[in-house]
């Protein structure tokens, strides 16, 4: 009998202990998720006035008047989305070319100075992103004079830190019996990269891609810096355009939120694999 209530009485805890952690993640998804939930509501609402707007969790009238206001209010709404692709997809294909090559380079080919080169790149990657945004845009606009082009949105994402630490630290995981056989068969380094290496490393391409388009897409800060006319906003910087001195077109702004947002959700549920496989990849070795 005491044996009974023993066992009981654990089961009782490990239950309770349970309830609480689910209770606890409830509420954290909750408060991740409602941001999310208040602008897709919001942008059904009627496009007014900030001031005659009224803050409810649920629209009095939902119609889709915000989404026509978005599309209508500029001439360069659709260029804007246009502009967000070509800048994330052509700093997404530049990252993992040379995110790759570089990977390669530093974990498997032996070369002087290799471990400091390497070193450099992590305690750069330490640097805040905002302290580099000074020198960066002197470089840009009084240097090489390209701004308000494509070339000044997307050369300073040509490929991160983050991106070769990611591929390096998945390439150091292949065995070096592989290239080895390779270089027995004759191939040089550009086929071993070729024929072998890329054909191994596609999950951690793919995370690199992954990750290095949202972060690209979600981008406001440097490509406000870097344009001063509409036509070569992109999504994120042309929602600040509904935003004036004394009134906010809050509605139509919100609409545009969840147009720029659409990329990232069918992203992330077409690829969500990827995603967790991205948390691990490079963190086991072996």
């Amino acid at each position: 009998m005491a044996l009974y209530k023993k066992h009981t009485g654990k089961q009782t805890v490990k239950y309770t202990r349970n309830t609480s952690i689910m209770i606890l993640l409830l509420l954290f998804a909750l408060a991740t998720l409602f941001p999310i939930y208040f602008m897709i509501i919001s942008s059904f609402g009627d496009p007014v006035e900030a001031g005659a707007m009224d803050y409810s969790l649920w629209p009095a009238k939902v119609s889709l008047e915000s989404y026509k206001f978005f599309f209508d209010y500029s001439e360069h709404s659709y260029r804007w989305l246009l502009n967000s692709l070509i800048v994330a997809g052509s700093v997404t294909v530049s990252n993992v070319i040379f995110a790759t090559m570089a990977g390669y380079a530093f974990a498997k080919i032996r070369f002087k100075g290799r471990a400091v080169l390497f070193s450099i790149l992590l305690c750069a990657m330490m640097i805040p992103y905002q302290v580099t945004q000074v020198p960066l845009y002197i470089l840009i606009v009084n240097i090489f004079q390209i701004e308000n082009t494509y070339r000044a949105l997307i050369m300073p994402g040509l490929v991160t830190v983050y991106s070769i630490f990611l591929t390096k630290q998945f390439m150091s995981s292949i065995p070096n019996e592989i290239i080895e056989c390779a270089k027995v068969e004759g191939c040089n380094q550009f086929q071993i990269f070729l024929k072998v290496i890329v054909p191994l490393s596609k999950t951690v391409m793919a995370v690199t891609a992954i990750l290095t388009f949202m972060d690209s897409w979600n981008t406001f800060f440097w490509p406000f810096l870097v344009t001063n006319t509409m036509d070569m906003q992109t999504i994120q910087v042309g929602l600040k355009n509904f935003r004036f001195a004394n009134t906010t077109y809050f509605a139509p702004m919100m609409a545009g939120a969840t147009i720029s947002a659409l990329p990232m959700f069918i992203l992330f549920f077409s690829l969500q694999k990827y995603f967790l496989e991205g948390v691990t990849v490079g963190a086991v070795k072996g």
